[in-house]
């Protein structure tokens, strides 16, 4: 009997295996035939924890009756800590019972508001550049990709002329937005007044705006949440809006992989019907841990464990960019750095190899993050001082 070759589903055919995921193949590679690359490529926060937020965990695994299934929905006692943190942090009234869901990490929220929001065949918008995960998993899912260009010389803000053109068409039946401020990769911040812009235009056209919104607390004076908008209510911005919140970058808990989920009860409904499928909770001792450092990490905390580091390491960043010939907007927050490769490039992957091969350091090219990136690279914070400064020693003596 012929044996017949098994082929994948053709939805994969529509994406490639992460670049990250890819090129850190080599980069292990090259390790481990002793070439010590820095990685200044990806955004893990290297510091851990509060202490009190491990031993949180530490003190609820101990209990021999942590260890069963959790509610879908999270503990009552998650669900209030994040509610009591969105009133702190960004002045927003959430009621824990029907607008918090918490999440595995808000990348997996992003693949339950898709499922829960878009037919196959619906649009969904995605800023260029921005998160390849928001075209990915839109594309897996059968929607029809809308990019709408953020370019620097509008400050990285969308160009709302052209937004109204892509939403007006009925034929594209635009059903999900995708906006993420402050900005990755450009470290951008809202403008003023563009929040309540994106609401109008959601309210005008009836379609659904989700702020994906993990780097509030790096680097930025004044955080804010799409919920915070000028004109409208946080009421009428509710109606309309979705946002999306992690602990990964502002409480150093990338690998606990514990997101949020704030938006109106029907919406809260919605995701989680489909969550309740998909998961089947996140262990007690994490959940209760992460309640933790929500009430307990202060403004304090943040400006020793994180402000401060990231902003030392910064000024090693600016003059990596300022080695290799690029320019960048200081006014940039987040946890990474953007900026523009020099004119005399080429294009940025003959840089961004020369360096991983010469220097032994591992950039990001920003075409990874859509066409209008192909001429920028980004650079993580997330590495200690001693690697960024031995990164841009090896850069200045590339030559």
């Amino acid at each position: 009997m012929e044996k017949k070759a098994f082929k994948p589903a053709e939805r994969l055919s529509l994406v490639q295996e992460y670049y990250f995921s890819r090129k850190l193949k080599e980069v292990a590679r090259l390790n481990a035939e002793g070439r010590d690359i820095i990685s200044l490529a990806i955004g893990s926060p290297d510091m851990p924890p509060s202490e009190r937020t491990v031993n949180k965990l530490c003190e609820v695994a101990r209990r021999p009756d942590s260890h069963g299934y959790q509610p879908t929905m999270g503990t009552a006692e998650l669900r209030q800590a994040m509610a009591r943190y969105y009133k702190k942090t960004y002045g927003v009234d959430v009621d824990p019972d029907t607008e918090v869901l918490p999440q595995i990490g808000s990348k997996e929220g992003m693949l339950h508001i898709t499922l829960a929001l878009v037919n196959p065949g619906e649009t969904v918008l995605v800023p260029n550049p921005g998160y390849p995960t928001y075209t990915a998993l839109s594309q897996l899912l059968g929607a029809r990709v809308e990019y709408y260009d953020l370019k620097e010389e509008n400050g990285w803000q969308p160009d709302f002329d052209q937004l109204e053109e892509i939403v007006s068409r009925k034929s594209l039946n635009c059903k999900l937005l995708w906006t993420n401020y402050p900005h990755m990769p450009t470290g951008a911040t809202a403008s003023q007044g563009v929040f309540d812009r994106l609401v109008g235009l959601a309210r005008k056209y009836h379609f659904v705006v989700v702020n994906d919104n993990p780097y509030s607390r790096i680097l930025n004076p004044s955080p804010l949440s799409i919920f915070n908008t000028r004109l409208s209510s946080a009421e009428l911005a509710k109606e309309y809006c979705i946002e999306l919140n992690s602990m990964s970058k502002s409480h150093n808990m990338p690998g606990w992989r514990v997101g949020m989920c704030i938006a109106k009860p029907e919406f809260i409904s919605w995701i989680l019907k489909v969550q309740s499928n998909i998961e089947s909770g996140t262990f007690r001792g994490l959940q209760l841990a992460a309640a933790e450092a929500l009430d307990t990490n202060s403004s304090e905390w943040h400006e020793e464990h994180n402000i401060e580091v990231y902003a030392r390491r910064r000024k090693l960043a600016e003059e990596i960019m300022t080695a290799l010939g690029c320019t960048f907007n200081k006014q940039q927050v987040g946890m990474f750095l953007w900026g523009r490769i020099p004119d005399s490039c080429a294009n940025v992957e003959d840089l961004t190899e020369r360096v991983l091969h010469e220097a032994r350091v591992f950039i990001a090219p920003g075409f990874i993050f859509g066409s209008n990136g192909q001429r920028y690279i980004r650079i993580s914070l997330c590495a200690k001082e001693e690697q960024m400064s031995e990164a841009l020693r090896r850069i200045k003596q590339m030559g």
